[in-house]
Order: C-alpha cells, then structure tokens, then sequence
C-alpha cells in the first residue's frame, strides 16, 4: 500500500511531461516517450488526457502548454496578499530607476520571480513571472537566504547546489555564508554579473513581524548604468525604503 511520501506514478507521469513541453517548447508523442523514456503509449495516453482537459493543445503533430497553466497562476498570485501590496511598489521602483524592479519569493528552495515591472531605460532581460533561479545568484535570492535560519540555507544548498551559472557566481559554501553575514550587516545584498553577464542587482529582503521572511524586492540593471555610487547607495536606499513600505502595508491593508 503506497504510504504519504509515495508519489503516484501516473501522476509523477503527467507532471514529467509538463516540465519536459516547458523544456522543449513543443514536442511530438515520439519526441516526449524519448525525452522521459517512457513508452509511446504512455505519453499518448498523458497527453490525450491534458488535451482533453486544456491544459495542452495540439498543433499539427505536436503538443505545447497551453494557457489553463496561466489562468491558474494568475489567479494564485492575484489573490495573494503580499503580491496585491507589493506590486504598486516595483512598479514605482521601475518609474524612479528606468530599470528592471522585480518581486521575488522563495519555493522548494528556489527563487521565483513574482512581479516584475520595466522602466523606461531598461533593457531585455530573460526574467519571466514564475522564472525559477538558484538564490545564491540574484540580489534577491542572497537577501532571502540571508535572513532564513542557516540550518534552511544548508537544506536549500544539499537539494539545489551552488552552480556556477557565470564565471562570477558563488559556488562555495562557505563564501556564501560570508556574504550573508555581510547582507545582514548592511541590510541589502547585490549581485554583480552572478546570474547574468553585464548584470547587477540590488535585493531586501521582506519581513513580516514575527521575523519570518516573506520574500525580497530588487533592482536590476546594466552594469554600464550601475555605477559603484547607484549601486552601493542610492539604488539600496530606495530598495530597502520599499521593502520598508511593502512590509508597513503588509500590516495594516
């Protein structure tokens, strides 16, 4: 008899193949029975049954994800609390900095990027609300594990790692644990090109009350436009001034 941590298998199934239409954008059932290895009639029948409940859509040979996914992450997040005081936030963020200003959470271990606004100078970047990345590589991130119990941070670092993503990522263990010590001191974290090339990042992290940490707000811009006065104190004044305001509303809205 399966016990509370056996995952069922035909769900395991169905949840193996959404990751993988998310990895290859639009596959075939043969492309995806490889891909998991599985066998075509296993796929088949998967795909068939998100079909039917328009979750994936066909188009010609092929499967994509479709917008139900959407739909239903709007809704999880419109209704969240943090997310309705939050974004009015980074979207001033966006107007003051001409940047990317951008919500963060933590989930399973991961970064998520929750919210997100553009300024009018800002350039493309590759964040995407519901984008997943490795704490230790954003401003964000670093914030957020700065102010989780180091016993969580080592949990985090056991089941995710510290890969190098760019030649200035912080892949040891304990040179991440001095850079916490150091976004503790001065209440903000940065990242230079940790996560991106010609990328830097200014992260707070949000608190509520009781200390337990909620999530973090961030700026993000050219290293060009990010010079070491922006980046070390006036893009962190107005970062933590907003974490400021998200975690008084938080409060009393």
């Amino acid at each position: 008899m399966p016990t509370q941590d056996t995952p069922v298998q035909a769900t395991q199934t169905t949840i193996r193949i959404i990751e993988a239409l998310r990895e290859l954008e639009t596959a075939g059932i043969s492309d995806i029975a490889d891909y998991l290895s599985v066998p075509t009639s296993t796929a088949f029948d998967h795909l068939r049954t998100l079909e039917r409940n328009e979750f994936v859509r066909k188009e010609g040979n092929k499967y994509i994800l479709g917008t139900r996914f959407l739909e239903i992450g709007g809704y999880c997040r419109n209704n969240d609390h943090l997310y309705q005081i939050a974004e009015p936030e980074i979207q001033k963020m966006a107007h003051k900095t001409g940047e990317h200003a951008n919500l963060m959470i933590e989930e399973f271990g991961r970064g998520i990027f929750y919210a997100k606004a553009e300024g009018e100078d800002a350039f493309q970047l590759d964040t995407h609300i519901g984008k997943q990345v490795h704490l230790q590589t954003t401003g964000a991130g670093k914030a957020i594990l700065a102010e989780l119990p180091k016993e969580r941070v080592e949990e985090i670092i056991d089941i995710h790692g510290l890969p190098a993503i760019t030649e200035n990522t912080i892949t040891d263990r304990d040179v991440l644990f001095e850079e916490l010590d150091t976004v503790r001191e001065q209440g903000f974290a940065t990242d230079t090109e940790e996560r991106i090339q010609g990328v830097r990042c200014v992260g707070a992290a949000l608190t509520e009350s009781s200390g337990e940490v909620i999530g973090a707000v961030s700026v993000s811009g050219p290293k060009s436009g990010m010079k070491d006065k922006d980046f070390f104190e006036n893009i962190p004044e107005l970062v933590l001034r907003t974490a400021n305001v998200i975690e008084v509303n938080m409060k009393y809205r």
